[in-house]
């Protein structure tokens, strides 16, 4: 070897002796108390923070839920397996989140935003919290600008606007879910993105929704993200948060979001299963006492952002199950007392055929007239009073055989309403047929039409429409305005059909 070479690998190794900075790793590790039912106890962890992330010698993470003295409780995101007492804890720094990106769109993901769709990995270039502090006062906006859900009886009485909560409240089986996934099929080219964050729900039932979503092309808009009944309680509890925080990302870029929490009742059981396993103390109905805090700092993260922040929105339809009807017990009250309205279905509605089994009575939504179209918000017009009326009437009448014309004119409208208001799963109505219906509905003239034939009258009615008066159509569409000349077009083109 020439001395030329050896001087040159002599220089090179001087230079790195020289430039050879001691970089010293510092780990907080603690060890394992107490580890079961999904919940560690670590002692020496003096410094994590409530909600950070910390991870066991197994590779598997926990949220760190409970600050002690001297330790810690943390929740654990998977198996137990492997870990006993002694085994070591470190902490991680970081908050527990997700990662998102536009990639998200048209999958399946965990409450950890893990792909389970078997469609391969997801290409994330960010990572939100899922803990996030709401949007302040001053970078909200107005709510506006209507949300359709394509469902007559809510766009017509109850309407939702973009950026607002609408609670969706009823028992089992009668029809909640239904609401929201026709809510998602009716967004399509609308330009919203749409999350539906399953809780504790049967994986069979989650695939039936996403199979349902596909099948009408709502996947390509979409996001679903599953914590089934199968998962650790933690999953189930963090689920709705990850949903958040995939909405805020979307919200940032300007986008328009709608989310759906199904439900919250669940969500609330799994929060108090992990609650009383870090020995929390249990309140009312075994709640613990900041199960009201659980769900506020949730659905406060939905609200409708000024332009100067982003301009974007996220909508949640949070769903709850009552029991018997029961409006007052806990988790409804305290979530009712969040929202800005709520759709309340009633067993005795459902079973009587009457779907969407929406009460009228109970049903309302704050936001009101200042979120509809104002074609909707005249053709709807004194639609609820209607429907209030020949309830009240139905009752008073349903003993008596003899009525006047007033009162049978009014029952025999009231019946018309109510059959116009039945509508098919899967089957959300553009603006422009919600608004003829009504039109013709308030100008009576469905009264010549047998009750049992207004559905086949409808279908019709619209086709006839479609094919001799697509102006009325795109008019309607266009302008979203009902005059007066219009209202008159309409009722001339519905009495020229009738003929």
């Amino acid at each position: 070897m020439s001395n030329v070479n050896q001087n040159d690998i002599i220089s090179v190794l001087k230079s790195e002796i020289e430039d050879y900075d001691i970089k010293m790793l510092v780990k907080e590790t603690g060890t394992i108390t107490n580890i079961s039912d999904g919940i560690a106890t670590v002692y020496g962890l003096d410094h994590a923070m409530y909600g950070e992330l910390v991870e066991f010698e197994t590779g598997v993470r926990g949220i760190v839920q409970n600050l002690n003295m001297n330790t810690i409780g943390c929740v654990l995101l998977g198996s137990e397996y492997g870990l006993v007492e002694g085994s070591k804890v470190v902490r991680t720094k970081k908050r527990a989140g997700v990662p998102v990106s536009d990639k998200l769109i048209g999958r399946v993901v965990n409450a950890l935003g893990g792909p389970i769709d078997g469609k391969g990995p997801i290409e994330a270039n960010e990572f939100f919290p899922i803990e996030n502090e709401a949007p302040g006062v001053c970078t909200r906006k107005s709510v506006n600008v209507p949300l359709q859900t394509g469902i007559l009886a809510i766009d017509a009485m109850f309407p939702i606007g973009r950026g607002q909560r609408e609670l969706i409240i009823g028992d089992r089986q009668t029809g909640k879910t239904s609401i929201a996934v026709d809510t998602i099929l009716n967004q399509k080219g609308q330009d919203v993105i749409c999350i539906y964050v399953a809780i504790g729900q049967k994986a069979s039932t989650v695939a039936k929704i996403v199979s349902t979503l596909s099948k009408h092309g709502a996947m390509d808009y979409s996001i679903v993200v599953s914590a089934p009944a199968s998962d650790l309680a933690s999953l189930q509890y963090i689920a709705p948060y990850s949903g958040t925080a995939m909405a805020e990302y979307f919200m940032k870029q300007g986008k328009d979001v709608l989310i759906v929490y199904d439900d919250l009742s669940k969500h609330a059981v799994a929060y108090r299963t992990m609650s009383l396993l870090l020995e929390r103390s249990p309140g009312r109905e075994a709640y613990p006492g900041d199960v009201f805090y659980l769900h506020s700092r949730l659905l406060e993260r939905s609200s409708r952002v000024d332009e100067a922040f982003g301009g974007g929105s996220i909508t949640a339809l949070p769903i709850i199950e009552t029991l018997a009807g029961d409006v007052s017990a806990y988790i409804p009250t305290n979530v009712i007392s969040i929202t800005d309205g709520q759709i309340f279905l009633e067993s005795e509605l459902f079973f009587a055929g009457i779907r969407p089994a929406v009460n009228v009575g109970l049903s309302v939504s704050r936001v009101g007239g200042a979120a509809q179209t104002k074609a909707m918000k005249k053709a709807a017009g004194s639609l609820r009073i209607d429907l209030a009326q020949y309830r009240e009437m139905e009752i008073f009448t349903q003993f008596s055989s003899e009525l006047d014309k007033s009162t049978k004119d009014l029952l025999d409208h009231g019946k018309r309403l109510v059959e116009l208001l039945k509508q098919p799963l899967s089957k959300p109505l553009p603006l422009h047929e919600q608004v003829i219906l009504l039109c013709v509905a308030n100008n009576r003239l469905l009264l010549s039409v047998p009750v049992k034939e207004i559905k086949t009258y409808r279908n019709e009615l619209m086709d006839y429409f479609r094919l001799k008066y697509p102006n009325i159509i795109e008019e309607i569409d266009t302008n979203k305005v009902l005059t007066d000349e219009l209202i008159e077009q309409i009722v001339l083109a519905a009495k020229e059909f009738k003929k």
